[in-house]
């Protein structure tokens, strides 16, 4: 990344301000103002997060908010109540006391000397998030947001839960902020009252997974927050990005079909990452990219950016199988609008014989398949946070357990952009069943690499609010919509269908094996073909990456990233290990050190359903001379035939004595999944 030190204006930078709310409590924010926006007012910039300004995004947010700043726009990096450094305890996410609390920090920023009165939200994830959730609420200063690798539905595509399967990364992402939730804020900025804080977050943040557990079907609870319950509530612009290797892509082309406001989509093959950080590559210059954005909407400039397509997306290759691709090969692509008339439904048929023809079956075949519960050890996260290692590997590993279809060697190349569409005739030998489903590029050498998937829990069949047993025998009709891609399958290369009945650890496994028939008669796929366009050669290319000075820090202990399988055949145990160790950062200019360390660890025996275990342990610390604290937090979830069982421990030290401990014990029914 190309790091620009000369701007057009001069930035004062805040590392620490209070902002008062109605009740009380003061929210922790770090500022970046133009100079000359004393005088002259400019639009602000919000980014509201719980990952900590003082040291976890610290680093990015001076890339960023520092670009934008010396481009003319007040920046300003608000913790949550309850995170960083903010006051307040943090019970949740995206409740309703976190958008009031926004509401009123717009009306704030709003009225500062500094500001004109304009203001665009943006934020990857959780900002993404809650910049769509406040924008529903249609706040009279809140002009334009940019919202990166989030989602309009909570319940239908996030962390939680997919296709009504429970997710491994619902225990993943819990445990994420069960250790974010215990850090304490920095006594350099509250002062003595950094304890206090810092034991009623301990005392009061509480187990986030077992409240996700509790609502294992579309409540009220993941209502809240979606706002594709009803789009027409969101009145401003919006620019909506994600990346292949990330979990929030299908998000991008519902908001791009359901608003009603001036849009934008770009999808690279990046993963869970700002665009100019993309992995895998090739980044590009996103911060040029908001910054047109952001001059269009809070300036009234005209920067060109809305002339151009709705949808750019990054159109990829065929490539083998890794698990860390530096770059992905492939070209832009764009689209006017969407959903797009060059996009066609080419309809394949499932034939036996392992045959996937475009020609239906002459007559209908009953086909089985029980999977083991190792189909899933090499599928890689719900969502890569971290690109390597942590993307699928050869699918080979996993096809031994599934029911496999497959093309003849292609004539030519074929090209998809949209959600394949897998439509299935099923019977099921038990009331509780799911399906995963993966569409594979099988090269002349026979190494697969998945291309995109999609999961249902088929109890939820008809709808993800009221799900219904299946009746055993009884044939059932389904659509299993799998993620929205853009591939292009060489030609001389196959498509493969995968289907398989569990996997884990990607996905909770139902309650017992299970053994689903498949009716060939009725069964397809229809991918979404794509033309090649003669104007995708002419796009406007992305510039380099590049952005602004960051922080001094030193890397005092090194990172390390694993992603291991180990089995055990003499016990007939596999588990997944994960190992996400950040080392230890000193950043230099506050004298403040971080260590932040964390394993996962998926695991099963044989094929006893009841044997599959899920276990995390983080490991935080923090230091400033004499003064340290210590977290470490365990989380283990198992399961039986009808209900989830969820330990969970935290203890904290402040130097070497530990001053809180506290473990939690619960059983949750199992609600058809």
């Amino acid at each position: 990344m190309k790091t620009v030190t000369t701007f057009a204006e001069k930035v004062r930078v805040t590392d620490h301000i209070w902002i008062p709310l109605s009740n009380g409590t003061h929210l922790a924010a770090k500022t970046w103002i133009p100079v000359s926006a004393e005088q002259n007012p400019v639009p602000a910039i919000l980014e509201y997060i719980p990952y900590r300004k003082r040291d976890f995004e610290a680093i990015s947010d001076s890339i960023n908010h520092g670009y934008f700043a010396g481009h003319g726009y007040a920046c300003l990096r608000v913790d949550l109540r309850g995170a960083g450094d903010s006051e307040g305890v943090l019970h949740d996410e995206y409740l309703q006391q976190e958008l009031d609390d926004g509401l009123e920090l717009l009306a704030w920023i709003a009225k500062q000397s500094w500001c004109n009165g304009s203001i665009g939200m943006m934020g990857i994830s959780w900002g993404g998030f809650n910049s769509l959730q406040i924008a529903a609420l249609q706040p009279p200063a809140l002009k334009a947001i940019i919202t990166v690798c989030s989602t309009d539905d909570r319940y239908a595509d996030d962390v939680h839960y997919m296709g009504g399967c429970l997710l491994g990364d619902n225990l993943s992402w819990a445990s994420t902020m069960f250790a974010y939730n215990s850090c304490p804020p920095d006594p350099a900025l509250v002062g003595d009252k950094w304890k206090e804080m810092w034991f009623d977050r301990l005392e009061g943040s509480g187990l986030w997974l077992k409240t996700w557990l509790e609502h294992q079907q579309r409540d009220d609870y993941w209502k809240h927050g979606s706002v594709c319950e009803d789009f027409s509530k969101i009145q401003c612009p919006v620019m909506a990005v994600s990346g292949w290797a990330d979990g929030y892509t299908n998000a991008v082309f519902r908001l791009l079909d359901g608003l009603d406001v001036p849009r934008k989509g770009l999808i690279g093959p990046w993963s869970h990452k700002y665009p100019h950080f993309g992995i895998p590559g090739p980044a590009i210059g996103f911060l040029q990219e908001s910054t047109r954005w952001w001059d269009k909407w809070l300036k009234d400039k005209n920067t060109g950016i809305m002339e151009e397509p709705m949808l750019r997306a990054w159109m990829q290759d065929s490539v083998p199988p890794s698990t860390l691709y530096k770059k992905r090969p492939g070209r832009w692509v764009a689209e006017r609008n969407w959903p797009s008339d060059n996009v066609k439904v080419q309809k394949f048929h499932l034939h036996s014989g392992s045959e996937l023809l475009e020609d239906a079956p002459l007559k209908n075949e009953r086909l089985t398949i029980q999977s083991p519960l190792s189909v899933g050890l090499f599928a890689g996260k719900w969502c890569s946070y971290a690109a390597p290692p942590d993307l699928p590997h050869d699918q080979r590993e996993e096809d031994g357990g599934a029911l496999v279809f497959e093309t003849p060697p292609l004539k030519e190349n074929l090209e998809i952009l949209g959600a394949p569409v897998l439509n299935l005739e099923f019977s099921s030998s038990e009331p509780v069943a799911m399906i995963a489903v993966r569409l594979s590029d099988v090269a002349p050498d026979d190494k697969a690499t998945r291309v995109t998937y999609g999961l249902l829990n088929l109890c939820h069949r008809n709808n993800h609010e009221f799900p219904e047993l299946l009746e055993q025998g009884k044939k059932y009709r389904v659509q299993v919509q799998l993620n929205h891609i853009a591939q292009s399958f060489s030609s001389g290369n196959r498509i493969r269908l995968s289907v398989s009945t569990s996997y884990w650890p990607l996905a909770w496994p139902p309650p017992k094996p299970v053994r689903l028939t498949v009716h060939t008669e009725n069964s397809s796929l229809e991918l979404p073909g794509r033309k090649p366009q003669k104007t995708d050669q002419n796009l406007r290319p992305f510039e380099e990456p590049e952005g602004a000075s960051e922080i001094g820090t030193k890397q005092l202990e090194s990172q390390n990233h694993k992603w291991r399988v180990i089995r055990d055949l003499a016990e007939e145990e596999s588990t997944m290990e994960v190992i996400i160790d950040n080392g230890t950062t000193r950043f230099e200019d506050i004298d403040w050190t971080v260590t932040n360390r964390a394993k996962e660890w998926y695991s099963f025996k044989r094929d006893d359903f009841a044997s599959v275990r899920g276990e995390t342990l983080w490991n935080r610390q923090f230091q400033r001379g004499e003064w340290s604290v210590r977290i470490i937090t365990r989380t283990v979830l198992t399961s039986s035939e009808t209900h989830f069982r969820l330990h969970a421990e935290m203890d904290a030290w402040e130097k070497n004595e530990r001053v809180f401990s506290k473990n939690w014990q619960y059983e949750i029914p199992r609600y058809y999944v």
